[in-house]
């Protein structure tokens, strides 16, 4: 289990780092086209370099699933385009979010607004937000493979198979209103942290020299030409790689 927060507020740098010395691994953001709660390219940057991961999240309005499959497929593509603007590598997730109390005769509809964004995002994992009873009708229907539960409208049910779990609403912490959640793995969250080059150990003519003649005298122990011409080869590399001729 892993500890996170989600908020409509950007983080700055000083405030991912803080999170960061507070034991926090993510932070969910908003992969929204514009507004105060917009996850942006220089946000996402900030966040990576602290050392936090991001979950995307997509939420216009909290209804808006009810828009259906035209609204999945409008939001799918919207939430493409930001994900390219801030640097959201492929394969990781997007949630998209129903942030509302849905009804059984609405869960239809919200489904058909999942399915919609997941086929909108072929390169991206597809997520839902919401609560017990969206959860256990979106898994039920395949429609997405990344589950983010809230508590509220929970009555206390928790579904077994979700990564994300939201159970703490609207605390100040660091300055900021955030909601708390934990995480089971598999979220598919992403960073922008750029793994180090491997050490180069480069080859001197020295050592590579030292090392050929145990090769010729490989090459002149057989009479075999495929084995010969597999020393000459190694020898030949030898060269490549210290900078020297071939032969």
């Amino acid at each position: 289990m892993t500890k996170g927060f989600d908020c409509s507020t950007p983080l700055t740098a000083q405030k991912a780092a803080a999170f960061v010395g507070q034991g926090y691994t993510f932070v969910a953001r908003y992969l929204v086209p514009s507004g105060a709660k917009a996850l942006t390219k220089s946000e996402s940057d900030a966040i990576s370099a602290a050392g936090l991961e991001l979950v995307s999240v997509f939420e216009t309005t909290a209804s808006r699933a009810l828009g259906g499959r035209s609204a999945g497929l409008a939001d799918g593509a919207t939430a493409l385009q930001v994900a390219a603007e801030v640097g959201q590598p492929e394969g990781s997730c997007i949630y998209f979010a129903v942030d509302f109390d849905v009804s059984a005769a609405q869960m239809p509809t919200v489904i058909a607004y999942i399915k919609a964004a997941s086929e909108a995002t072929p390169a991206y994992t597809t997520g839902v937000y919401g609560s017990y009873a969206v959860m256990e009708a979106v898994y039920a229907a395949g429609a997405c493979s990344r589950f983010w539960q809230t508590y509220a409208w929970s009555a206390g049910k928790k579904s077994t198979f979700i990564q994300i779990y939201q159970y703490l609403n609207d605390v100040m912490a660091n300055g900021i209103a955030v909601d708390y959640d934990e995480s089971y793995g598999n979220e598919g969250w992403w960073n922008k942290r750029i793994a180090p080059e491997p050490p180069s150990y480069p080859l001197t003519v020295n050592d590579a020299n030292a090392i050929i003649p145990f090769l010729s005298a490989g090459y002149g122990a057989t009479s075999s030409v495929p084995a010969q011409n597999e020393f000459h080869r190694l020898a030949n590399e030898l060269r490549k790689v210290s900078g020297q001729s071939l032969q």
